[in-house]
């Protein structure tokens, strides 16, 4: 029996045990697995405020990158970047393009450098692409854009007339020898742009009664809106809506009908109010003007362009002699220039929200910072603008053209295009 025993002792440490590899796959895998994507994820993700990997958040980071191996990056901010050069440009001459003014029109009148056309705007995350004349026609094909605004509107709307002139020859169906209420048509495309006059937005008294001193002052009724756009917005699918330079002369304000105070007017015993008061209400009347009547098409704010006087104003001799952009470390976007945007961006946030209320779309033409940036785009003395006081003075307030104002229309149908 002891015999036997011991046999069947040998047997059983003679035999080896059996390992199945399937059963050993099916437990190593998910180690594997499991250990190789934390790794992973511990490499590309950081936390810095919480040492401790939240699992959960692991899992949901692996989820969203199974389903979308190549996720779309963040919409990015085309107005935060820099100027770079272009040696394309520019993409029409004073020779090409018949509609430049005279006082824009800085190659007719010998401006000796051509740098200021050679450079394009590079948002920090993505591309701008430049301005074409052809996908612009065929995006707002049929439609119509009306520009509210000022001088710096009507250089605006002129610079896009120049650009598309070169897919087509535009026809003037102004109403008007007056520069301030042209129209143009592109008749193969069914297209119409116009410039509609109103460089405060609100109703206007030229020389005021108030004014007891010989100046030219304007009266703003800071609560009622300029009937030459309000009655006329209908007819354009598009509204670009601006003001800026013309608050900085001075002004007398109403409200309600009623004698409130001045601007710039140095009167005695009026109430002196700050350049925003005006700047504000006027973007304030205006944006509620377009809820109330019901409009339906798409506005676009543009904010304030600012000027490039150095040595004195517009009319104390100021010029503005640059030959290159500046970077955005050699200037700050500061002082009465900082108070305009400001007060512009306020007023259109708080349009845009009743907008989305009511079904009417509010969108950003955002050029302040970018515009503050090209002291070397404007026509300074190479230009004809009417004598003032018997001179000549330098203009550092419009621009050239061709010149960086072409690059709204850059900025333009981008925004068009990503709209859809």
């Amino acid at each position: 029996m002891e015999q036997n025993s011991n046999n069947n002792n040998n047997n059983k440490t003679q035999q080896k045990p059996k390992i199945n590899p399937k059963i050993v796959l099916q437990i190593l895998l998910p180690i594997i697995l499991f250990t190789t994507i934390s790794i992973q994820l511990s490499k590309n993700l950081c936390f810095k405020n919480n040492p401790t990997i939240d699992l959960l958040l692991l899992d949901q980071q692996v989820i969203k990158n199974n389903k979308n191996p190549n996720p779309k990056p963040e919409k990015c901010d085309l107005f935060s970047g820099k100027w770079v050069r272009n040696p394309e440009g520019p993409y029409y001459t004073n020779n090409s393009c018949g509609w430049i003014q005279e006082h824009q029109n800085c190659m007719k009148y010998e401006r000796p450098d051509i740098e200021f056309m050679k450079w394009k705007w590079k948002p920090n995350d993505c591309d701008l692409p430049i301005f074409d004349g052809k996908k612009f026609m065929e995006i707002v094909k049929g439609k119509s854009l009306g520009f509210v605004g000022d001088s710096v509107a009507r250089n605006h709307l002129q610079s896009l007339v120049c650009l598309l002139s070169q897919v087509e020859s535009p026809i003037d169906i102004s109403n008007t020898n007056d520069d301030n209420f042209r129209r143009w048509h592109f008749k193969s495309y069914n297209l119409t742009l116009a410039i509609l006059w109103s460089p405060y937005l609100v109703k206007t008294l030229e020389n005021d009664p108030h004014n007891k001193t010989g100046k030219t002052f304007y009266g703003l009724y800071l609560d009622e809106p300029d009937d030459v756009w309000k009655t006329q917005i209908h007819d354009f699918n598009y509204i670009i809506i601006s003001a800026g330079h013309w608050f900085f002369r001075p002004i007398i304000y109403y409200q309600n009908r009623q004698f409130m105070g001045c601007r710039y007017c140095e009167i005695d015993n009026l109430t002196e109010y700050s350049l925003t008061f005006g700047y504000r209400n006027a973007f304030r009347t205006a944006f509620r003007a377009i809820l109330e009547e019901g409009y339906k098409g798409v506005v676009y704010m543009r904010t304030f362009a600012p000027s490039h006087f150095e040595g004195g104003d517009w009319e104390h001799g100021g010029d503005c002699l640059m030959k290159r952009p500046y970077n955005s470390s050699e200037v700050n976007l500061d002082g009465e220039n900082l108070d305009l945007y400001k007060a512009q961006m306020e007023e259109f946030v708080e349009a845009r929200k009743l907008g989305e209320r009511r079904g009417l779309k509010f969108r950003l033409l955002d050029m302040t910072r970018i515009m503050l940036m090209r002291p070397d785009g404007h026509p300074s003395t190479y230009g004809r603008p009417a004598k003032y006081n018997g001179i000549w003075p330098s203009d550092c307030v419009h621009w050239c053209l061709p010149g960086p104002i072409d690059t709204w229309n850059d900025f333009l149908l981008e925004l068009l295009r990503t709209e859809g």
